[in-house]
């Protein structure tokens, strides 16, 4: 069967802080300022390195034309068959959005090759494509005839265009007023109804809300039962993992691991962060705070019940997690929370010092060590702790999420029990009291 994409040793190279040769045109005065900067970087170099600009080009410490290059893109290559779904995932800065563009031809790549066999719907910022002075409705007819559609073939999809986006009201108004809410939602119809071979989607979704990421997450399942093809972009690993089946992990313009989603997903979830791996939760980590300068976690711990740091657990082994955190100044009505999470996001269960009864409490000013033991069966998978402080009234003081990552085994300490299942189905094991009553014919 003949490939829909073909990706054959694709690299893309960008210069820092050069103009591109197809640029504007450049005045007099700016080659002037522009040669004049560069000859005052040239002796700033001699002068601090003590060495001709000839040996400054070769020094290991001085930069040369090298040092202005970034390769976005290094030998990718990569084929997708005809209704396959990929999702593409990695870090900011791995290259996922050059290789959209690039395939998507949008921008040109340094060298390698690429075919696409089909006509190629993109959806890769809000309102590509669009004309901000035209209004919704001759978009839909621009968007159409960008992707190569007759006018014919973009009526008859109009309606369904339309009741997919839900901007019916607002069809006749220019989409410089959208928000950008509206703008993703006309600008994903448009690029899903339309019919394109190949739709290559980035992490747009993350606009709409809820139940219209649901929306666009079952018509691009739609789409690839057809037998087009899909390319999805996004960090929510929940939703690339129900839509694809394989996945692509990019890891500095290159590829890091190709092959069953939920092998990608895992590897690229377990790198974590350094405050993942440690446990030691820095100033500059990732907060949700309603009100700055009350509380700031610091540091956590999953132990076993003897204080045994582990990073794993046994199945249905009780664990202790215990935490420190500043608090800033007195917060008379406060309690902590400690919440466990899968590494995709998904709560699991959860627990603050309000439970079985217990009201809130005056938090002083200082360092709080605190703790918690844990008696549930989680089953086995990847899993995280997010850590929270906030008022009765559910203002929050400080949130951190993804303090620290753990995993659960399949097998108990002491080896007994098990979990008998190839693949994790579901989270947690209920505590169920069965009854069976067999009556004989």
């Amino acid at each position: 069967m003949k490939s829909a994409i073909l990706v054959d040793k694709l690299s893309k190279r960008y210069e820092i802080g050069t103009r591109s040769a197809r640029g504007p045109y450049r005045t007099l005065r700016e080659s002037i300022m522009e040669t004049a900067a560069k000859s005052l970087r040239r002796l700033r170099r001699q002068s601090r390195n003590g060495r001709s600009h000839a040996d400054s080009r070769k020094g290991s410490g001085c930069p040369g034309e090298g040092d202005r290059e970034i390769w976005a893109l290094k030998d990718v290559s990569f084929e997708v068959e005809p209704g396959e779904v990929l999702g593409i995932i990695g870090r900011n800065g791995a290259g996922k959005s050059t290789l959209l563009k690039v395939l998507s031809r949008i921008t040109r790549p340094t060298s390698g090759e690429v075919v696409l066999c089909g006509r190629v719907g993109s959806l890769l910022e809000v309102g590509t494509g669009f004309h901000p002075e035209l209004t919704g409705r001759e978009n839909i007819f621009l968007n159409g005839s960008i992707l190569g559609m007759s006018r014919t073939e973009v009526t008859r999809k109009f309606d369904e265009i339309v009741a997919f986006s839900e901007v019916e009201r607002f069809l006749d108004t220019p989409v410089k007023r959208y928000s950008s809410g509206m703008y993703t939602r006309l600008a994903f119809a448009v690029a899903s109804h339309l019919e394109p071979e190949i739709l290559i989607v980035d992490e747009v979704l993350a606009v709409g809300d809820a139940a219209f990421q649901k929306k666009c997450l079952g018509k691009m399942g739609q789409v690839s039962r057809q037998g087009r093809t899909v390319l999805f972009v996004s960090h929510n690993m929940a939703a690339v993992k129900s839509l694809c089946s394989r996945g692509i992990l990019g890891e500095g313009g290159k590829i890091e691991l190709d092959g069953d989603v939920h092998d990608v997903v895992n590897r690229y979830l377990a790198a974590g962060t350094d405050m993942s791996r440690t446990g030691v939760i820095s100033e500059l980590a990732p907060r949700y705070q309603d009100v700055k300068g009350e509380a700031l976690f610091r540091s956590v711990r999953l132990t076993d019940l003897d204080d045994n740091e582990v990073g794993q657990l046994f199945f249905g082994q009780p664990f202790r997690i215990s935490f420190t955190c500043d608090v800033l100044k007195d917060i008379p009505d406060g309690h902590f929370e400690i919440s466990i999470s899968t590494l995709e996001g998904t709560h699991v269960t959860c627990s603050t010092t309000m439970d079985a009864g217990q009201g809130p409490r005056l938090l002083r000013t200082g360092t709080h060590e605190v703790s918690a033991v844990f008696d549930v069966v989680l089953l086995p998978r990847y899993y995280t702790i997010d850590l929270g402080i906030h008022h009765q009234h559910g203002a929050t003081a400080d949130m951190v999420q993804r303090t620290l990552d753990f995993s659960v085994l399949g097998v108990s300490e002491n080896g007994s029990v098990h979990y008998p299942w190839p693949k994790t189905r579901g989270m947690v094991q209920a505590a169920a009291a069965w009854k069976m009553k067999v009556e004989r014919n």
